[in-house]
């Protein structure tokens, strides 16, 4: 087992997106294409599964150093007003496209931490982005929380506007950890968001973990894993830590030196599982572990397990439309992201134009490979026909398939791949097997994070 994690100890992407944002087209791209992508999309996809909705709200107090997201870090709460504002003129920007009273049939604040935001102004955007739209009758509603700054307005005003599940960042608690991450957040604190969300009716309940974090020990996570299954959330993100300090500065904080070796870390991610599966969880797609009461389980088993850039979900709608900052959109055959900055977004939202910086179209090989990784990721398996094989980039494809098939990470036969029991581990890594753009253009720098 060692052998294949160094052997596949490699930087691959996360795959919330084929293709990955790094291998966009975007010299062919134009805002004028992305509409025309929107138009269509909603026409197809409106009346029958309704559509996503993902609402990137930025700021947060202080900085996580650890955190990939796009964040701006302030204590001035003045900047919510005017940023709520664009997000409701974006919102038109949208609906001014759309030919008929959108069905929403998942929505999502993200961040950022959107509980910087009031609970009053998060009533204003809620009620600015519902009064225009229809609810689908399986519409679902989630929201990220910091731990430190949720308070009982937040939960009460949010389930009042239909939100029943709530995503709570803790990563450790483990207080060295937390020091050196800047992540500060009490056990106590924890159990008071936890207990009150449940009593209000919250039906689903996060907790997001890292392993492989700076000054991270075998006895710190076991201690966390204690306290994590004496809450007993309905679900547990275990991701692996993503240093990336070429991206994301704030990483700077600490070195390679600080972080778990790999033997470590594996010792970390085996405890993980472990103790978690022991607990009554059970492995669902990549990172994610569920107790068999929620619905991401039952998506698993179904077959109804999605991933987009929200990550899994059981809910699947063609167009998710992403407002605010960073935020990316997906028409099926088309991405689009809004530019980074609050600044630019602001300044051009007020001018009345879509904030769109760049995008993608997919074109048909873009689409076959999209299927086969949302398949690995989401079923575990994956088939193809005569047709789809006699492409040049499957031939190569195949040839991957067939190392990954000899070190015993999948079952290959003629026209399908199964995931092995073993191959769950390396799901990042069996998916760039079809990844025919990041073989015809690798990295010439870092890019992407290490997997494990």
């Amino acid at each position: 087992m060692n052998q294949l994690i160094s052997k596949y100890h490699v930087a691959a992407p996360r795959y919330t997106s084929y293709p990955t944002v790094p291998y966009w087209n975007t010299a062919d791209f134009t805002v004028n294409d992305w509409e025309k992508a929107v138009v269509q999309s909603f026409r197809e996809s409106n009346d029958k599964e309704g559509i996503s909705i993902y609402i990137h709200l930025p700021f947060c107090e202080s900085l996580c150093t650890y955190c990939g997201c796009n964040t701006r870090i302030t204590k001035n709460h003045k900047v919510e007003s005017p940023y709520i504002e664009a997000l409701l003129k974006e919102w038109q920007l949208y609906l001014n496209l759309f030919v008929t009273r959108p069905l929403i049939k998942e929505l999502h604040l993200g961040g950022g931490t959107p509980t910087f935001f009031s609970a009053a102004n998060l009533k204003l955007l809620m009620e600015g982005i519902l009064k225009y739209a229809d609810l689908h009758e399986a519409a679902e509603f989630s929201f990220e929380a910091h731990p430190g700054n949720t308070s009982d307005a937040h939960l009460v005003i949010l389930n009042q506007l239909g939100f029943k599940r709530l995503s709570l960042g803790i990563q450790d608690f483990d207080p060295q950890v937390q020091l050196v991450i800047n992540r500060m957040q009490t056990y106590e604190e924890v159990e008071q968001v936890t207990a009150k969300a449940r009593a209000l009716g919250y039906t689903s309940i996060n907790y997001d973990l890292i392993y492989g974090l700076p000054q991270q020990r075998i006895q710190g996570l076991s201690d966390t894993l204690d306290a994590v299954l004496a809450l007993r959330p309905d679900r547990i993100a275990f991701y692996s830590y993503a240093h990336v300090p070429w991206v994301k500065p704030g990483q700077r904080r600490y070195t390679e030196a600080d972080l778990p070796s790999q033997s470590l870390k594996q010792e970390l991610y085996e405890l993980g599982c472990k103790r978690l599966k022991d607990g009554g969880y059970l492995d669902v797609g990549m990172d994610h572990f569920t107790l068999k009461s929620d619905s991401l389980y039952e998506a698993e088993v179904t077959g109804k397990l999605h991933r987009n850039f929200m990550g899994y979900t059981h809910q699947y709608s063609k167009l998710m439309v992403g407002l605010g900052v960073s935020s990316i959109s997906d028409t099926w055959t088309a991405f689009a992201q809004n530019v980074k900055t609050v600044e630019a977004y602001l300044k051009i939202v007020n001018e009345g134009k879509l904030p769109v910086v760049k995008g993608h179209l997919l074109n048909e090989q873009d689409m076959i490979t999209r299927k086969h990784i949302l398949n690995i990721m989401c079923k575990g398996y994956t088939s193809w026909t005569a047709q789809e094989a006699s492409a040049p980039e499957f031939s190569a494809a195949l040839m991957r398939m067939r190392w990954l098939a000899q070190d015993g990470l999948v079952f290959l036969s003629e026209d399908n791949l199964r995931v092995t029991t073993l191959g769950k581990r390396f799901l990042r890594n069996i998916c760039m097997a079809f990844d025919y753009r990041y073989w015809a253009d690798q990295p010439k720098t870092e890019l992407f994070s290490l997997t494990g």
